[in-house]
């Protein structure tokens, strides 16, 4: 009897303790686990964010918390292609979308793999563009399920993908206004004490946020923030604007994690040729060679 009771104690103060922890971790974020780090310093004295960094989120499936669900042709491949299920890694786990916004994510999802290629200049409007082999656009960039490279130098940072060798320049000094609009958009950098700040603008409406159809327009405004946790995690956070589809600002933050293994390195990821019978062969463009 005394032994029955004391493992009750035992389990109702690890239940305790599990509860007080997951909320002291969802209060204050990945920070919550890691004690105060003085980051390696580059040359001219800012933390040096340099090397090979990945995210281990599912949140490129779907950003809000989502279930496990089978993949479009579970009669053909089974396992392979089903969606893993995961926590969100939106703060709240809700998009303010506007009515009519909320709406069009819905139809995304439900027309998600109908892919439409025409003359049209319209005619990214159907179809998930990752489906597609198009650059992710940020944030989405970093929580693809592929590693990507930092080069730091004072006045620039260049940040490049493994997803179709994408790339993106951080302008630090000066910083430049954006050209034209682009699937990746323009991105100024700063200094928040050792937090890098990245304002970026000049997108194109043709990217997605995930695979479950959440979007935004070409009036979309990222601030991305990257914190030195340890050697071997930032902490990344990035506040999401865009008043033609959202209702208010918000919030999605996640860990990077370093890549240590020996001789790491970004492998080549082209999914151009992948996609070209998708996309052309319904336009008669493409004919796959017999063999």
């Amino acid at each position: 009897m005394h032994m029955r009771l004391r493992c009750a104690i035992v389990a109702a103060a690890i239940a305790v303790t599990a509860v007080s922890i997951v909320g002291q971790t969802r209060q204050t974020g990945s920070a919550a686990v890691f004690p105060p780090y003085t980051p390696t310093r580059t040359a001219d004295g800012k933390p040096d964010f340099s090397g090979i960094w990945q995210s281990l989120t599912t949140a490129n499936w779907d950003i809000l918390t989502h279930a496990a669900q089978p993949g479009p042709h579970p009669e053909l491949l089974g396992a392979w292609g089903a969606a893993p299920g995961g926590q969100g890694i939106v703060e709240g786990n809700e998009i303010p979308y506007q009515p009519w916004a909320a709406a069009k994510q819905k139809e995304n999802l439900e027309k998600r793999m109908v892919v439409k290629v025409t003359n049209d200049p319209k005619r990214y409007d159907t179809g998930e563009p990752e489906l597609q082999c198009y650059r992710p656009g940020v944030p989405r960039a970093n929580y693809m399920p592929f590693p990507f490279q930092i080069f730091q130098t004072p006045k620039e940072i260049l940040i490049v993908y493994e997803y179709k060798g994408a790339f993106r320049t951080v302008y630090m000094d000066p910083h430049r206004d954006a050209p034209n609009e682009s699937w990746l958009g323009w991105s100024n950098g700063s200094w928040d004490g050792d937090t890098l700040v990245v304002d970026v603008t000049g997108f194109t409406d043709h990217t997605w946020f995930d695979r479950a159809g959440n979007f935004h327009s070409a009036d979309l405004h990222v601030v991305e923030r990257y914190t030195l946790l340890s050697p071997y995690h930032i902490q990344y956070e990035a506040t999401i604007e865009d008043p033609k589809v959202f209702t208010r600002p918000w919030k999605i933050s996640f860990p990077l994690y370093r890549r240590v293994e020996p001789n790491v390195q970004l492998v080549e990821f082209n999914c151009v040729p992948f996609v070209e019978e998708l996309m052309y062969g319904p336009l008669g463009l493409f004919k796959r060679q017999s063999q």
